[in-house]
């Protein structure tokens, strides 16, 4: 094989370093109107568990391989590492969990898995969307979990442990133990132990909370609401009762939604989480849950509830919106693909809905970002396994240096496991507990005839675990200040730079 002039390498060295500094460039250079606009606005969505993997197994599952999610067309892109810290120290714990994640982009500060809005020595954090009600801005909060689950939980309520959700106190769900088993003292600051459910309806951080988790709530907490002027759709249940059940409880519904119309409002649409939309779809046209609002639905009458506060008068601040798809999370602790992929394009239709707001606004920033990959989710080779699959796993031989060459445990065979694998399936196939066998799916790509769970569809999906990993997350961003996320950040740098992107400043070390 000849080799190239060295007089041709160097001119091909310089062309390459040229290109990639241009390419660079104009990656990192901020799009038109980028700099110098106001921004009156910040959308933060978060997909609860959502890795870069996900994101393209849901591209590849609905828009096929040369197709976009809605949030791959933003202009801005980089990545997030998510690591917590073990408790009363710095010392990292690299994989998060979602409470001390959203504690991390609320308030800037590592702390403990479980930990809410408080620092690894039990600390109490001030948030940023506490920081935008005290200056005035409209705030709102929106999740297909429970309002009072880790994720909207961290920006308005601090608690030593996730778990203090109520509707009552108990020490195993708000004190953390100690090392002898025995629970720590209940803190001097009492709210750190104060049932999440009863700081959010007395702390009116948020004008708008729209999600989940009615069975947190008792008929005291709606009557605060409503002495602060919220709007409160549906019912917190009966005083006269000790305890409320579904039939004293009258979750909201969307056509209640539709018609809402105050300054402040909650919307809580079942006793629990909200609806799977895979579930939901299966379900008869008079089905409760089938008046659960969509995230995309919430998501817009959120923004229409807080842009009239806020958004749309020069004079007046503009809101802070928090919107979660919380599911996709808890479907990939299930394993279960079928239903994590849609829960992925339901979030990404709301991510669509705040883009179009945004676009037409010209002061709104919109951030679409994770708080930890879930479930080791990834996509396989077509007609290939999982070596928890397999007979045996892969020989380590390096045919060109014997030196790497090493003895496997078992013996290599290549053969799938008929004890521990079903074959392929889809997302309704993880009930089986035998089954590890990849979900299959067709795409857009596909020929019309082939179905998901078929061997000839085109996707394949694995998991590696049934819990969180410590990948880093995608993250996406379009608006003014959009191209400061644009790199590869810690969470905590999240606070400081939405921060900045609300006030136009730096914020003060907590």
């Amino acid at each position: 094989m000849r080799r190239r002039p060295a007089k041709t390498l160097t001119v091909l060295a310089l062309t390459g370093a040229l290109a990639a500094t241009t390419a660079a460039t104009a990656n990192s250079a901020p799009q038109h109107g980028d700099q110098g606009r106001e921004i009156r606005n910040v959308i933060y969505l978060l997909g609860d568990g959502m890795g870069r993997t996900h994101v393209t197994a849901a591209r590849d599952r609905f828009y096929g391989a040369s197709g976009k999610l809605n949030m791959e067309t933003l202009p801005f892109t980089g990545a997030v590492a998510t690591y917590a810290v073990e408790k009363g120290t710095s010392k990292p714990a690299l994989v998060t969990d979602s409470a001390s994640s959203a504690t991390a982009w609320s308030t800037g500060v590592k702390t403990y898995n479980a930990a809410l809005s408080v620092d690894s020595y039990e600390k109490r954090v001030t948030t940023l969307m506490e920081q935008a009600k005290k200056a005035g801005f409209a705030t709102g909060n929106v999740s297909t979990a429970e309002v009072t689950d880790a994720t909207p939980a961290a920006q308005f309520s601090h608690a030593l442990l996730r778990g203090c959700q109520g509707p009552v106190y108990s020490d195993a769900a708000c004190l953390p133990k100690k090392e002898d088993g025995t629970y720590e003292s209940a803190p001097a600051d009492k709210t750190l132990v104060t049932p999440i459910a009863e700081q959010i309806a007395r702390n009116g951080t948020s004008d708008v909370i729209l999600g989940g988790g009615l069975a947190r709530f008792e008929p005291d907490d709606q009557k605060a609401l409503q002495a602060q002027g919220y709007q409160v759709l549906g019912s917190f249940g009966d005083p006269a009762l000790p305890a409320q059940t579904a039939a004293s409880q009258k979750v909201a519904t969307k056509t209640d939604l539709s018609h809402a119309n105050g300054k402040k409002v909650v919307g809580l649409f079942n006793r629990g989480n909200l609806t799977v939309e895979q579930a939901k779809a299966g379900l008869p046209a008079d089905a409760a849950q089938k008046q659960e609002p969509t995230l995309a639905e919430m998501t817009r009458k959120s923004i229409s509830l807080l842009g009239e506060r806020g958004g749309y008068d020069k004079n007046r601040k503009g809101f802070l919106l928090q919107v979660e798809g919380a599911q996709i999370d808890k479907r990939s602790h299930a394993n279960d693909a079928a239903q994590t992929l849609g829960e992925i394009k339901a979030f990404d239709d709301a991510v669509k809905v705040a883009t179009d707001f945004a676009k037409k606004d010209g002061h709104t920033l919109v951030v679409v970002t994770a708080d930890h990959e879930c479930a080791g989710f990834n996509i396989i080779e077509k007609g290939t396994y999982t070596n928890a699959e397999a007979l045996a796993p892969p020989a380590n031989t390096d045919a060109g240096n014997p030196a790497n060459n090493s003895v496997t445990s078992r013996p290599s065979s290549g053969a799938k496991d008929p004890a521990r694998s079903t074959g392929a399936v889809n997302g309704a196939g993880s009930g089986d507990a035998k089954n590890f066998a990849p979900a299959t799916f067709r795409t857009p790509n596909d020929p019309a005839d082939v179905k998901d769970g078929s061997p000839d569809a085109s996707l394949w999906l694995t998991y590696l675990s049934g819990n969180h990993t410590g990948a880093d997350v995608p993250i996406f961003a379009y608006g003014p200040n959009g191209s400061a996320f644009a790199a590869s950040q810690n969470n905590t740098e999240l606070y400081g730079k939405l921060y900045r992107s609300l006030f136009g400043k730096s914020p003060q070390q907590h």
